[in-house]
């Protein structure tokens, strides 16, 4: 931390930009941490705020329902293939923690007592809570607390630059799917396989081959274990699709959205799953079948009122439509990023691209300069009006959902320039 000497003070949004007390703008190229979805004040989603304001703005879900949080629990049953119930919390880590608290007391309830560990992609991330930690450890960022964090099973990532150099990609995608099913053939006691769908994230834009989740998720049903999905990075339009696993034709028993749920205006995130789960938590007191979790704002009506502003948006502008042209101008850029001397490989898929940046293409080695390649990218792309973030040693560009294509050639600009200019730094 002793590199930032200061930071830049944000005080307002417009569209695609954020403005600082200087008046300075700055391209939202991250959609404030993958969320954003319209640009900052979107009058609908302010007037939604602002109407359920006037009427509720907090009443507890203990004994208790609001007729938001209602209408959004319909409407997302609606949208997600198989789900039947849902149930609200604040974020994505604790929409995590709680579908892995229903895993596993899901098979105590049902008198199956062995069926407690967790199996999960090496290179995964749900979060960082200490549940979430434990599902999707990334070293980088959790190395320090792994005495804290629970034992899990890890099987690789299907991850088409960074493989055995002897194999093909298909054959290293089986390779992985056989190293699922020898796990699951060798241990009864398996609760859940757990697994961001569609891609991982914060692991570096990482984009599973078409067909791997489906494969997962019929190895998930042949041997009677639960699948969790992770979508609160890639639904909701991230990947192209407004629920992905839906493009991915794998049905979970629990999946978890967030994020993009209320366009990025207000915390808000959901855990669905189907009747055949809920209902093992049916029972008399005496039973004590119940998931005892809850938090003080879950079913928050001013956050349930804003997704239900925001979904009404997605349909009235046709915004999944929107994001496929997009797609097609990410795409239309990667050989010229692909060629730049730092960048070892571009990952693409709707709106999220992933740039990773090496010292030797030949070698892909990760680039690991003395100073923070993160605080470089981060000043230089400001200098181009431009907010980028790293993760390790990739760029990730992860823009609001509905930026226009004038903006987001300016954003692809900004970062080859960025890449440049660093290039020649270093």
């Amino acid at each position: 931390m002793k590199e930032w000497k200061s930071f830049d003070v944000i005080t307002r949004g417009q569209g695609m930009w954020l403005i600082d007390s200087k008046g300075n703008r700055l391209l939202d190229g991250v959609a404030s941490m993958w969320c954003n979805v319209w640009g900052h004040s979107k009058k609908e989603l302010v007037d939604a705020i602002i109407g359920q304001t006037r009427k509720l703005q907090h009443s507890s879900l203990f004994n208790l329902t609001n007729d938001q949080a209602e209408l959004l629990a319909e409407k997302l049953v609606k949208i997600s293939t198989g789900m039947n119930k849902v149930f609200f919390s604040d974020d994505g880590s604790t929409a995590m923690e709680i579908a892995a608290k229903m895993a596993l007391q899901y098979w105590q309830n049902i008198g199956v007592k062995n069926k407690t560990r967790f199996v999960t992609l090496e290179n995964g991330y749900h979060g960082d809570t200490i549940g979430a930690m434990s599902l999707g450890y990334i070293p980088l960022f959790f190395s320090r607390f792994k005495s804290l964090l629970f034992s899990v099973i890890r099987t690789p990532t299907p991850h088409k630059y960074r493989m055995p150099k002897k194999q093909s990609f298909k054959e290293y995608e089986n390779f992985c799917i056989q190293k699922i099913e020898g796990v699951f053939s060798k241990n009864d006691n398996i609760a859940a396989f757990v697994m961001e769908s569609g891609a991982q994230v914060a692991g570096g834009a990482i984009i599973y081959p078409l067909g791997f989740q489906n494969k997962v998720s019929k190895l998930c049903k042949k041997y009677d274990v639960l699948l969790i999905l992770d979508e609160v990075a890639t639904g909701f339009g991230r990947l192209g699709s407004l629920i992905e696993y839906e493009s991915q034709n794998s049905i979970p028993d629990i999946v978890s959205y967030g994020k993009m749920l209320t366009a990025g205006y207000l915390p808000l995130a959901a855990t669905l799953t189907n009747k055949k789960i809920y209902d093992a938590f049916l029972g008399k007191y005496e039973d004590m079948k119940q998931l005892f979790h809850g938090h003080t704002f879950t079913g928050n009506p001013l956050a349930a009122a804003t997704a239900l502003a925001n979904l009404k948006l997605y349909e009235k502008n046709k915004l999944i439509s929107k994001i496929k042209k997009n797609t097609q101008l990410f795409t239309s850029r990667i050989d010229e990023i692909t060629e730049l001397n730092l960048v070892g490989d571009v990952r693409h898929k709707g709106m999220l691209m992933g740039i990773e940046l090496v010292s030797s293409k030949k070698e892909k080695t990760p680039i690991r300069p003395e100073k923070s390649i993160h605080k470089r990218i981060f000043v230089e792309a400001k200098k181009h009006k431009i907010y980028l973030r790293t993760l390790g040693h990739i760029v990730l560009l992860v823009p609001p959902l509905a930026i226009s294509s004038n903006e987001l050639d300016f954003l692809l600009d900004g970062t080859i320039d960025t890449i440049k200019k660093v290039t020649k730094e270093l």
